[in-house]
C-alpha cells in the first residue's frame, strides 16, 4: 500500500494491555490523519482486546502498520481495510426470497457490496438473476461427487475474485477443501430451529410443535455444519393462529432481514471472529 487519501478502517485484536487505545490513537495523531469513529471491547473471560477505528487522511500505510506492530503485543492481529464496496458471489438453489432481496438491495445501493455473479445448482433462479443483468452460472450437482461439484464452482468463483461468498438458501453442504479456501468469508443463513428442527420442512415441524417464536441465524461457514461463528440473529413471535404456511412466510421474511444485516456488518468490516464466536461492532 502506498500513499492514498481516502477512508480506511483499522482492525486490531490482541491480548489486552494498559494503554492500547492511547497508543493507537497517538500513532494516528502523529501521522495527521483524522479519526472518524472508534470502538473497542475487552472480552472479560479471555482478556482479549478488539478495536475498530475508522479514519481519513494521507499516510504511508506500510509505515503505520509497522509502527503499530512494534507497539502492540507480539501475538496481535492488525489489518487495514479500505472503506469501499466489497465483491460478492452468491450461491443459491431454488428458494428466491433471500437472493431476490439481496439483488434488490445491491441494485439500489442499499448494500455496500456488488454482486458479481450468482451460481446455482438448479436452473430455477436463472431468470430472476438475469433481470438484474448479473451473470448466472448453472453448475448442476446431478450425479456428481460433492467435492467435484464444489471444485467446478470454485473454478468459476476464482474468475470473479470475491471478497465474500453468500449462501442464499444454498441447499448443499460444502466440503472442507472448499471451505478452507474462504476461511471466515462464507456467510450462510438458516432458520433458527437448528438443531431442534433439522431436516426437511422445518416450519411444518415447528408448527406441529406449537412454537411461539421463529427466527433466523446468519453465520460464517466452517467444517462443522451450521455451527460456525454467529454474525446476527433475530426472531419474530408466532401463535396458534399461524398455519405452517403463514409460519413459513414469516420465517422467510426474518431470514431475509437477518442475512442482509449480517452482510452489512461483514462488508463494512464490523465483525471480528474470535474462536467460534464473533465480536460485532454494529
Amino acid at each position: 500500500m502506498g500513499k492514498r487519501t481516502d477512508r480506511y478502517i483499522l482492525l486490531i485484536d490482541c491480548p489486552d494491555a494498559k494503554g492500547l487505545v492511547a497508543k493507537v490513537s497517538t500513532a494516528l495523531f502523529e501521522r495527521e490523519v483524522n479519526i472518524l469513529s472508534n470502538r473497542e471491547f475487552v472480552d472479560p473471560e479471555s482478556g482479549h482486546f478488539f478495536m475498530r477505528t475508522e479514519f481519513s487522511g494521507t499516510t504511508n500505510h506500510d509505515e503505520l502498520l509497522d509502527a503499530l506492530r512494534h507497539m502492540l503485543p507480539d501475538s496481535g492481529n492488525i489489518r487495514l481495510a479500505e472503506k469501499c464496496k466489497k465483491r460478492l458471489v452468491v450461491l443459491a438453489t431454488k428458494e428466491p426470497h433471500c437472493l431476490g432481496d439481496l439483488l434488490i438491495r445491491s441494485a439500489y445501493n442499499d448494500l455496500n457490496a456488488s454482486i458479481e455473479a450468482v451460481i446455482g445448482n438448479r436452473v430455477t433462479l436463472g431468470p430472476l438473476v438475469e433481470k438484474f443483468k448479473i451473470p448466472f452460472h448453472l453448475v448442476s450437482s446431478e450425479n456428481k461427487d460433492r467435492l467435484d461439484h464444489a471444485m467446478e464452482m470454485m473454478n468459476i468463483i476464482k474468475t470473479y475474485n470475491p471478497d465474500f461468498l453468500v449462501l442464499a438458501k444454498y441447499m448443499r453442504v460444502l466440503p472442507p477443501e472448499f471451505v478452507a479456501q474462504f476461511r471466515n468469508r462464507i456467510v450462510n443463513i438458516h432458520h433458527s430451529f437448528l438443531p431442534a428442527f433439522i431436516g426437511a420442512n422445518p416450519y411444518k415441524q415447528a408448527y406441529e410443535r406449537g412454537v411461539k417464536i421463529i427466527g433466523a441465524t446468519a453465520h460464517f461457514v466452517t467444517d462443522n455444519l451450521d455451527e460456525g461463528p454467529i454474525i446476527d440473529q433475530d426472531v419474530v413471535p408466532v401463535n396458534h393462529r399461524f398455519t405452517s404456511v403463514t409460519m413459513s412466510k414469516a420465517g422467510k421474511d426474518v431470514e431475509k432481514t437477518v442475512l442482509a444485516k449480517a452482510l452489512d456488518l461483514v462488508v463494512n468490516d464490523r465483525v471480528f471472529v474470535s474462536g467460534n464466536k464473533t465480536v460485532v461492532f454494529d
